[in-house]
């Protein structure tokens, strides 16, 4: 088990960061989206961690004629996406898993997707279960809760009206895909706004998705292909966030990151840490496909802070903030945040079991945390696997040193956080 320490700080830093991961989320929705069309697309800037390049891999086993330089990808699909002589790895990645349920369901074929061990351990039938609904043939280990999962496809997939019993990214992307296969205009709603690139992406490329007045995505089924991509992905504010948290617990430190998408639906972490009395600046400088820009943060006072509305904005930062919060004034609660137990650990678990080596009080609850805060301590912190567990509290050791154990799992996802956390002393 590969481990590393971290030291604690003991100077300011002020520094311009560029070199942050791309955006995962958009990564993976530019390979899979690729082949709705007919057409070479470019995406510059392309996400090169293990995860997204499987997410390619499978796009290449489909039949796309795949060409790299660098981060630099050109995808030109096939007419008819080929049945793979092969599984189809996912390596650690939830969300290629679900969005590749929702996008084979209807394409003429047997399919097998897996992944690695800590993703055949996380559930899908929350993807499944509603697809099976509309006609998909997907089944798997616990009738089609856990990987591996076996796809055979429909060529029409039943219109559907789907009101989504969990605000899920993941979820609405699968059902959108499927939809866009369906015979006839099919309709998805949720309780609260999730992660819109699914839908902002496929309208750049041409998709018809409207919302109605009763809350629910209308979605019409294509005529046709779908225009190519032609886009640089943004710096993933997700990742980037480990680095507004390092700024705002370290005293006098500013940090500016560059070229990051300003969505709303990803930003809401680093307006909780300007809630809690970070000083944080958001500078759009484009909107395209999505807006994009700079967001400079500056040490300040940090304060208690409840947390319990547009969760699913901030579902994948909790963990790091849970270090600002156990580092604050008074006491910090996460509520309505059940979401945290099916992550790539139960997050709620890790969190403060974590917490707890680092003789941090908490109380637990089934949908969320409550901290007090103050000070943290050193401590040998198993990261179950799960990379944001991993980099949160790799962070917290500028504070006051920390050991890492189980760090995989962030070269898979984030293979230069050693590179610019180093960078920082």
């Amino acid at each position: 088990m590969e481990k590393f320490a971290i030291k604690k700080l003991i100077k300011a830093f002020d520094i311009e960061i560029d070199s942050i991961a791309s955006d995962k989320s958009i990564s993976h929705r530019c390979a899979m989206f690729s082949l709705f069309s007919n057409e070479t697309s470019y995406i510059k800037n392309y996400l090169t961690a293990e995860d997204t390049l499987n997410t390619l891999s499978i796009v290449e086993q489909l039949g796309a004629i795949i060409k790299r330089d660098g981060s630099s990808v050109e995808i030109t699909p096939t007419q008819t996406l080929t049945e793979p002589s092969n599984v189809l790895d996912c390596g650690n990645s939830g969300t290629a898993m679900r969005l590749f349920c929702g996008l084979l369901a209807s394409v003429d074929g047997a399919f097998t997707l897996t992944g690695d061990k800590y993703l055949r351990n996380r559930p899908m039938k929350r993807v499944a279960d509603p697809l099976r609904s509309i006609g998909a043939l997907i089944d798997g280990r616990e009738h089609g809760n856990k990987a591996p999962l076996f796809i055979r496809g429909v060529k029409k997939l039943q219109p559907f009206t789907y009101h989504s019993p969990v605000d899920s990214a993941q979820v609405k992307s699968a059902m959108i895909l499927a939809a866009l296969r369906a015979d006839g205009i099919s309709k998805y709603k949720e309780n609260e706004l999730t992660r819109d690139h699914t839908e902002r992406m496929l309208k750049g490329m041409g998709a018809k998705l409207e919302n109605d007045s009763d809350g629910y995505i209308n979605i019409h089924p294509l005529e046709g292909h779908l225009k190519p991509l032609n886009i640089t992905v943004p710096t993933d504010p997700s990742s980037a966030f480990f680095f507004a948290l390092a700024a705002a617990i370290t005293p006098k430190a500013r940090v500016l990151i560059k070229n990051v998408t300003l969505n709303p639906t990803r930003i809401e972490a680093y307006k909780v840490l300007k809630r809690m009395g970070a000083i944080v600046n958001f500078i759009e400088k484009e909107n395209v496909y999505e807006p994009i820009g700079d967001i400079e943060v500056i040490n300040n006072e940090l304060n208690g802070v409840d947390v319990s509305e547009n969760i699913s904005w901030l579902i994948d930062e909790l963990p790091a903030l849970s270090i600002a919060m156990s580092l604050a004034k008074g006491n910090s609660k996460v509520s309505n945040a059940k979401e945290l137990r099916v992550k790539e650990s139960d997050r709620i678990s890790a969190v403060v079991d974590n917490l707890k080596l680092c003789g941090v009080k908490y109380t637990e609850f089934d949908d969320g945390y409550e901290i007090i805060g103050g000070t943290i301590n050193k401590a040998v912190i198993n990261s179950q696997g799960d990379h944001r567990i991993a980099m949160s509290f790799a962070i917290a050791g500028l504070n006051c040193d920390m050991e890492i154990e189980d760090i995989q799992c962030i070269e898979t996802s984030f293979p230069n956080f050693k590179e610019i956390l180093d960078s920082l002393y």
